[in-house]
């Protein structure tokens, strides 16, 4: 088992409450942001199955805790994930049910309905690109690599990727991505729309909880609404698409929208709490 990284140390970089889920996937919670970080530096982060039991407990807890309102997923130790721990003992269990629980937690991450941020160091290769990918938005230093690996290790996409990457590159360059399993660095990840912005080393912790606290302190409800409309957007018509708008936009309209409005009108910062108006 790879030594985990001092529980200590996560807690000062992140505050707040720090737990630790068997040592392979550290939670810390400064007040409405939750950071994830896979602990196994020895294998780059790749997902053994205890590492991908503390993930799916890590979302679970994230989707059904009201006092967060952001998360962070990264990596200790240099790298963020190098994917599934191909050399670790998978039990008896059938294959199809082992990835039906991996896709329950890709799938447990894209219906989360709160802002989520991949902060990625190192490698993000395999399931791991894919986690970042199922992120709302990709954070990384200039050092960070990237590959669609499956087809080097006889496999073919799995994490969701199929689904995600030609909504994110577009069809041609995820089949480029695909069929090659090449490894692209930083700024090639960031023209294709794969990465959201390239921070230097010193700057990425800083700038992401900057941009953490700020997803927090947004209206909940209006977000979570938003990440639902986009990720069904593109299998609907134009008619179907304005008419989740109008139903989204009464629910904020007795949620978030009066507290903006207010505060509009007074020159002041909103307070959103996400709670409904009307009793």
């Amino acid at each position: 088992m790879d030594p985990p990284s001092a529980p200590g140390a996560f807690q000062v970089q992140y505050g707040g409450v720090c737990t630790v889920d068997g040592d392979e996937v550290l939670v810390g919670q400064d007040g409405p942001v939750l950071t994830v970080a896979i602990n196994r530096p020895r294998r780059k982060n790749a997902l053994d199955t205890a590492a991908w039991r503390g993930l799916r407990d890590a979302v679970a807890r994230a989707a059904s805790d009201d006092g967060v309102r952001a998360v962070v997923i990264t990596g200790e130790g240099g790298d963020f994930c190098a994917g599934a721990d191909l050399s670790g003992d998978r039990g008896a269990q059938h294959p199809l049910n082992r990835m039906h629980g991996i896709n329950d937690i890709a799938l447990a991450l894209h219906e989360l309905p709160k802002p989520s941020v991949a902060k990625v160091r190192g490698v993000a290769v395999g399931a791991g690109w894919n986690l970042a990918l199922g992120c709302d938005l990709v954070v990384c230093t200039p050092d960070a690599r990237f590959s669609q690996i499956f087809a080097k290790r006889g496999l073919s996409l799995d994490f969701g990727g199929s689904w995600l990457l030609p909504r994110i590159v577009g069809l041609q360059q995820a089949k480029r991505l695909a069929l090659l399993g090449e490894i692209i660095g930083a700024e090639d990840a960031r023209e294709l729309g794969a990465v959201t912005w390239v921070k230097e080393d010193g700057e990425i912790d800083g700038f992401v909880a900057d941009l953490a606290r700020s997803l927090a302190q947004g209206p909940p409800i209006a977000l979570a609404q938003n990440k639902q409309m986009l990720h069904v957007g593109g299998r609907q018509d134009f008619r179907d698409a304005l008419e989740n708008e109008a139903r989204a936009q009464t629910i904020n309209f007795a949620t978030d929208a009066p507290a903006a409005r207010t505060a509009f009108v007074n020159k002041t910062e909103p307070e959103f709490t996400g709670e409904w108006m009307v009793r």
